[in-house]
């Protein structure tokens, strides 16, 4: 009984002994770790799709387990991420994980990611701490950069037509002799050539001839024939023979409105010759609602206003458009005013422009004034006319000439006031502008 007692103690002894020699040499339990979890989207709001790829260097974690460097690989797949990552903010030496986003196979950009110790999810917000773009933005250089310093860029702009003395907007280009941008002149409702002439739309149009039995002998030895008219353009005759098409230079040669068939391809008696062509736009034809000549245009036509100041008041205006007017056209200029009042005078002027047209002092008594004038313009400038009356003033005409551009848009202003103070009115009733292009 003694030494079985004592075997049975040495044995529990070498149990114990097992298992702490077992629970030495166990491994320490996993390391805490951080759940880092989002959505990731790209800039026009689609979701992210790509890889995370996360490396660190060895460090020690909070819990004294020995992190290894390594690097860690997370598919990002329509956006959603989730990774698992020991803490960062307890380590020994303090440190963090450099995280590469790559999508479309290629690197976008870095960040830099302190992880604390949490329970709780956190977002990449909460970890990242620095972000290295690759192809990193910089605000524009403030330094102005010249022409000459953009390769190629001098002589790529000196192949671009600029704008001309002759530019406007909202009317047809046409390039002038010196490769510049200027506006077509002409009127509204004109059509513009090729060479950048305008003129009336309308004129003479294609005539055509179907069918025609050119005049000769079918006898297998005449080989000339004669057409009615002279094609014109000699390419669109089209000649048939018993229905087949005659090829020029092969079966016949065309001189005027004559056909001479070719060794071997002489009509045969019995045959059917037949053709088709196009003449040149007779003289004087005209297509049906074509002008002959351009007309007169009513530029402006509208009622005015009134004003009792004794400074000088625009009553209305009639502005005549940029590259609109040119040389050989006449504007013909029609106003009435009227007068409410019978004690204060009134003066009131036409401008062509900057020019005075007309400038007339009318007495308190006058009720109505009429005038009208005209300018004709030339390759100098305006020479004005203008004639003036009333119920009581007197009849006046006179002439001036103006160097106003008609180049640029031109106004035509009424103006008036009164010559003193009163509770008088001077009212432009009417105003009519007339322009007579140069034919």
């Amino acid at each position: 009984m003694g030494r079985t007692t004592l075997w049975n103690s040495v044995a529990r002894t070498g149990r114990v002994a097992a298992a702490l020699i077992l629970a030495a040499t166990a491994a320490p339990a996993q390391p805490p770790l951080t759940v880092i979890q989002d959505t990731l989207y790209k800039a026009d709001g689609t979701r992210f799709n790509g890889l995370l790829m996360i490396s660190w260097n060895s460090f020690e974690a909070g819990d004294l387990s020995n992190i290894v460097s390594q690097s860690l690989t997370v598919k990002v797949v329509d956006g959603n991420f989730r990774v698992q990552l020991v803490p960062t903010t307890t380590s020994n030496p303090p440190t963090y994980y450099n995280v590469k986003y790559n999508s479309d196979g290629k690197i976008q950009f870095e960040e830099t990611w302190v992880v604390g110790a949490v329970s709780t999810p956190l977002r990449i917000r909460d970890v990242r701490a620095s972000v290295t773009s690759n192809s990193p933005l910089t605000p524009p250089s403030q330094t102005p950069i010249q022409e000459t310093d953009v390769v190629g860029l001098t002589g790529d702009l000196g192949l671009r037509p600029v704008k001309g003395p002759g530019y406007s907007a909202g009317r047809t280009a046409v390039i002038n002799q010196d490769g510049e941008l200027e506006a077509v002149i002409g009127n509204p409702s004109d059509c513009v050539m090729v060479d950048g002439s305008t003129g009336p739309c309308g004129g003479g149009g294609p005539q055509f001839v179907d069918s025609e039995v050119p005049g000769g002998v079918l006898d297998g030895v005449n080989a000339s024939f004669t057409l009615a008219n002279t094609p014109s353009p000699a390419t669109s005759l089209v000649l048939f023979r018993n229905g087949v098409v005659q090829n020029p230079g092969l079966d016949y040669t065309l001189n005027g409105s004559t056909v001479q068939f070719l060794t071997g391809a002489i009509p045969q008696p019995g045959d059917t010759l037949t053709a088709w062509y196009r003449l040149a736009p007779a003289a004087g034809s005209l297509i049906a609602g074509a002008q002959t000549a351009p007309g007169p245009q009513i530029t402006c036509s509208a009622t005015g206003t009134g004003t009792s100041s004794t400074n000088f008041a625009s009553l209305g205006s009639c502005t005549i458009p940029g590259n609109v007017l040119q040389s050989g056209d006449r504007v013909e200029i029609h106003f009435d005013l009227a007068h409410q009042g019978t004690t204060v005078g009134f003066e009131f002027e036409v401008l062509w422009g900057g020019t005075p047209v007309s400038d007339r002092i009318s007495p308190a008594l006058e009720s109505m004034v009429a005038g009208k004038a005209e300018a004709a313009v030339w390759s100098g400038g305006t020479q004005l006319r203008a004639e003036t009356w009333g119920s009581t003033l007197t009849y006046a005409a006179g002439v001036a000439n103006a160097t106003d551009s008609i180049v640029p848009p031109l106004t035509i202003d009424f103006q008036a006031k009164m010559l003193q103070a009163a509770s008088e009115t001077v009212t432009l009733r009417n105003f009519t502008v007339v322009r007579y292009p140069a034919q």
